[in-house]
């Protein structure tokens, strides 16, 4: 392979051959092609869902090959009659799970980085026991806890109430404990003993200096609080006894149950479950990247 000369004599990098560049430009071409396959049929369920959910009423679904564009004008009126249908008003579901998951997103972030503080700012004996205590917990299947709990909440009255599903999370989650605590133990002191030398006490530290710095690691504890809630089905279940109180995953349940379920308006409502962890995920994007990039693993 010859090798590039500059008018001072310097042996530079090696020239490509045309060759070269024809592989190279086939490699990449395959490569895109590929990707855009996969991409297409990963698309591809919900390309069909969205068909579905703008059929009229009692149009065949399952046919082959399928039918992707309807007969008749598109149905966009399936979604508001999906969200407003009086036996599964999923208009009021979405309030219900918005309400849990904001509950849970608050709770979270103030009870985990509190913990989690100090776990990795403050130094007190026991300190590795209690952390490795803590983690160990993580263990402990939630189906175990689950008849324990319920009793529980039971006997305080809770039962049928939003309460057993959001008050829990005020009192810390091993495992966002361990991310946040993670990513705590990786920034500096200096930051800390400067604030202390300004007067600061343990809190004040916490709340102006170290969550601050905090945001990438608290937007993907976030991220898994909100999926983790809105798709949840065995915890509203359990709890909740009415109607108005449903979630989105228990109208779904309801909706997938039924004996002739309208498809139309079954993929409508599917649409609409998901269009909050998109707009969440189309928004936090970047803290989410960066955050589980930066959470490393120090001690």
């Amino acid at each position: 392979m010859a090798t590039a000369v500059d008018s001072r004599g310097t042996v530079g990098v090696p020239a490509r051959s045309p060759k070269y560049a024809v592989r190279r430009g086939a490699f990449l071409g395959l490569t895109y092609a590929s990707l855009l396959f996969l991409c297409g049929a990963i698309l591809l369920p919900l390309g069909w869902m969205i068909t579905v959910a703008l059929k009229p009423d009692h149009t065949p679904v399952f046919t082959f090959p399928p039918q992707w564009f309807p007969t008749e004008h598109w149905r966009w009126e399936n979604f508001s009659r999906a969200l407003l249908r009086p036996a599964a008003p999923f208009l009021r579901y979405t309030l219900n799970t918005l309400l849990i998951v904001g509950g849970n997103i608050v709770g979270t972030l103030f009870s985990c980085s509190l913990v989690a503080y100090s776990f990795a700012r403050l130094r007190f004996r026991g300190r590795d026991f209690l952390f490795s205590f803590l983690i160990i917990t993580m263990l402990i299947p939630w189906q175990t806890l689950m008849i324990p709990q319920f009793l529980m909440f039971f006997k305080l009255g809770w039962y049928g109430t939003y309460l057993p599903l959001i008050v829990p999370s005020f009192f810390a989650n091993a495992f966002f404990v361990f991310l946040i605590r993670q990513y705590m133990s990786t920034i500096p002191r200096e930051l800390e003993n400067a604030a202390r030398v300004d007067g600061c006490n343990h809190f004040q530290v916490f709340w102006h200096v170290v969550l601050p710095l905090c945001k990438p690691v608290l937007a993907v504890c976030v991220v898994f609080v909100f999926l983790g809630e809105w798709n949840d089905l065995l915890g509203p279940l359990i709890y909740l006894d009415s109607n108005e109180k449903f979630t989105v995953a228990i109208g779904m349940a309801n909706l997938v149950t039924r004996a002739d379920p309208a498809l139309n308006l079954l993929m409508a409502a599917n649409l609409i479950m998901m269009l909050p962890a998109v707009v969440l995920y189309f928004f936090a994007q970047e803290k989410l990247i960066g955050g589980i990039a930066s959470v490393g693993l120090k001690g």
